[in-house]
């Protein structure tokens, strides 16, 4: 009988908004609900004043120019207008993408599109850590390559690539870099300057602040860069992305931000702690295995194989009261393992036995303690219904077992 307790650990797939992010963003649905656009009265005025104060919190938070923040809807449309403006915008100079097989599906199915428009992209394996190989990467990089796309950490496994490696390679060879930042910004220090990172997105659900806003850094010098528009009307965001601006989201955007800045290195701190607590409390159990990186990789998140356990029905034993995944949120409508794990080298079955536990600005040592006796609880009793667990328990090589397909 499952008791009342609730408890969230599923940050990295989105997270509540911040009561102070809340109360800011209020103003803004009635009492100042003017047009930014509308530079001809005092409503206009106030809307505009709003924006470019978020645009400042963003900015400082990047360590970029207020200048170079350009607001979205989230990372997904950063992504596009990240890798499709640049195709665009510089097919004249080469028709190549280098991007990496554990990308976020928004990275992956745009490259897709573009090979079908005729761009070629090569797709980076990755090794068991999750990182891509950066000779593997100078190796790949063309005379027509004008675009290296690599996530700055990813969703899934939580692995941080070697950015600043990365950009200066794509310095040397005079290459753009795009990042899909989403999982990074606000968790981990993040400074675009000083990394050589290019171009930048990333989404305000992952920071406490509202959905269906995001804001895509794209670079005024050392390099310029220029993006061909995918949404035209207006000539919005300096004519990178028209449409009236959504004031209330960019300014729960812009506090969220300013929020992440002050509180990071403390929440650091507390998140590493706790997720350090699960990964020891659950690897002390007969056959399990960390996913991803142990060192180079964010501080809120872990992904953990239980061997001899099916990870979707592993979840049942406890999903009425403890929110997590067994994937990422993007693909958890699929049945098939995670691509991500998949590219680490792990078979079927350990990418199927996956849980990703990702903590959170409100998760409490409570929740975590509650939550390792809950998935441990139901590993032994999955495991207690397992013929193959009950074959490996008697010493049996389970790799040398001919199985029938009957």
């Amino acid at each position: 009988m499952s008791d009342k307790r609730l408890v969230y650990l599923d940050n990295s797939a989105t997270t509540p908004v911040d009561p102070r992010v809340l109360e800011e963003m209020l103003p803004y649905f009635q009492d100042k609900f003017g047009n930014a656009a509308s530079r001809n009265h005092s409503f206009g005025w106030v809307a505009e004043d709003a924006v470019d104060q978020a645009r400042e919190r963003i900015a400082k938070l990047l360590g970029a120019d207020p200048r170079e923040i350009i607001f979205t809807s989230g990372a997904t449309e950063g992504v596009n207008l990240a890798i499709k403006g640049v195709a665009n915008m510089y097919r004249r100079k080469g028709n190549h993408i280098i991007t990496a097989k554990t990308e976020h599906k928004a990275v992956l199915d745009t490259c897709k599109a573009l090979e079908r428009q005729g761009m070629e992209v090569t797709y980076l394996d990755v090794n068991r850590q999750g990182l891509v190989d950066l000779e593997e990467l100078r190796a790949a990089i063309k005379d027509t390559t004008i675009l290296v796309a690599l996530m700055f950490a990813n969703n899934e496994i939580g692995t941080i690539q070697p950015v600043k490696e990365i950009a200066k390679i794509c310095a040397e060879n005079k290459t753009l870099f795009f990042s899909d930042a989403t999982q990074a910004v606000g968790k981990v220090p993040v400074n675009v300057k000083d990394m050589g990172i290019h171009i930048l997105a990333f989404s305000g659900h992952k920071i406490y602040g509202p959905k269906g806003v995001g804001a895509l850094y794209v670079s005024r010098k050392n390099p310029r860069v220029k993006l061909t528009a995918q949404i035209d009307g207006g000539g919005h965001e300096r004519g990178m992305r028209s449409g009236t601006l959504n004031v209330p989201a960019i300014v729960g955007l812009g506090k969220a931000c300013e929020l992440a800045g002050e509180e990071m290195e403390a929440e650091t701190v507390r998140l590493q702690a706790l997720r350090d607590k699960i990964d020891h409390e659950l690897l002390q159990m007969e056959e399990v295995v960390l996913n991803g990186a142990k060192e180079s990789r964010l501080p809120q998140l872990t992904n953990i194989s239980f061997k001899h356990v099916e990870g979707e029905g592993l979840m049942m034993t406890f999903n009425e009261n403890i929110a997590l995944s067994s994937g990422s949120a993007c693909t958890s409508a699929s049945l098939e393992p995670s691509y991500v794990l998949k590219a680490l080298g792990l078979g079927d079955d350990l990418a199927h036995s996956s849980l990703r536990i990702s903590l959170g600005r409100f998760t409490t040592e409570e929740d975590v303690d509650y939550a390792i006796e809950r998935i441990r609880d139901g590993v032994n009793h999955m495991r207690s219904l397992s013929p193959i667990w009950e074959m490996y328990q008697e010493g049996i090589d389970l790799d040398s077992v001919e199985w029938s397909e009957h």
